[in-house]
């Protein structure tokens, strides 16, 4: 297993990342004209995707790479707002995947995209409780009591702007104690009980196994996140771009997604 993840790093470390490879590295860089399986892919193929899409992209991105040996897949994986905002102050990416359509405008506002951007998956969100439910957790309501101590997602963040969305549905005035960066930052506060209960999305809560208990709630349906997903204008190495969208969107990478508990969009 090569794949290797970045940091969610800054626009501008990543864009020095980039100038200390030199020009040398430049037509490495950009691979070779093949498909997926046909092994003719080469240089390092750079994915911003939201965290949410940890698991089953890493799954993926190690896929090409065994079917392309001279690939390097990597991936910057954080909240969708902080990607977009990287990719449109100049930071080198070649695909980019969102957790919802706003942040996904934000880069096809700008031009950035090489192709319109298609829906792969659906997700909603879920009450993560640590394992024994110590704090009693029942429903969404629970988010409301001050005695409890809880965690949301930051509201510019897709998690977040849909558990704002929940709440108003659900006509309750949530006190959450913290709000995290990304799901999984505030899927981590859960898995540690440093929190009594987090809204994390229901994948999330299915990829921590044990570690976690969810509790789903029926607002959940008020806030279906959709993912889309699409190469870039500016792509260092299309080709392998191209070859991963293709990859996420092919039959494998459908299940891989509905295996980790992803929706089929429009179901």
């Amino acid at each position: 297993m090569r794949t290797r993840a970045l940091l969610a790093l800054p626009a501008a470390a990543l864009l020095a990342l980039t100038a200390c490879g030199g020009s040398s590295g430049d037509a490495a860089s950009r691979g070779t004209a093949g498909s997926s399986s046909g092994g003719d892919l080469t240089g390092t193929l750079t994915v911003f995707a939201a965290a949410s899409l940890t698991d089953v992209f890493t799954g993926l991105g190690d896929q090409l790479e065994k079917e392309n040996p001279q690939l390097d897949v990597r991936f910057n994986f954080a909240g969708s707002d902080a990607l977009a905002t990287q990719i449109t102050q100049g930071a080198p990416a070649d695909v980019f995947a969102s957790a919802n359509d706003k942040q996904m405008k934000v880069v096809t506002d700008a031009g950035l995209q090489a192709a319109d951007p298609t829906v792969v998956a659906e997700n909603v969100l879920e009450i993560a409780v640590p394992h024994g439910n110590p704090g009693h957790v029942t429903g969404l309501e629970d988010f409301a009591n001050a005695h409890l101590t809880l965690a949301v997602c930051a509201p510019s963040v897709p998690c977040g702007a849909a558990a704002q969305t929940v709440f108003t549905a659900a006509g309750i005035d949530a006190q959450p104690d913290t709000e995290e960066t990304d799901v999984k930052a505030a899927l981590n506060k859960v898995q540690l009980g440093e929190v009594d209960a987090a809204l994390v999305y229901a994948t999330d809560v299915r990829a921590a196994g044990n570690r976690v208990e969810g509790i789903e709630f029926p607002e959940a349906d008020e806030a279906v996140n959709q993912y889309p997903i699409c190469t870039l204008k500016a792509a260092p190495n299309p080709d392998a771009a191209q070859a991963f969208v293709d990859l996420v969107n092919s039959d494998a990478g459908r299940k891989a997604l509905t295996g980790a508990g992803f929706r089929t969009p429009g179901s």
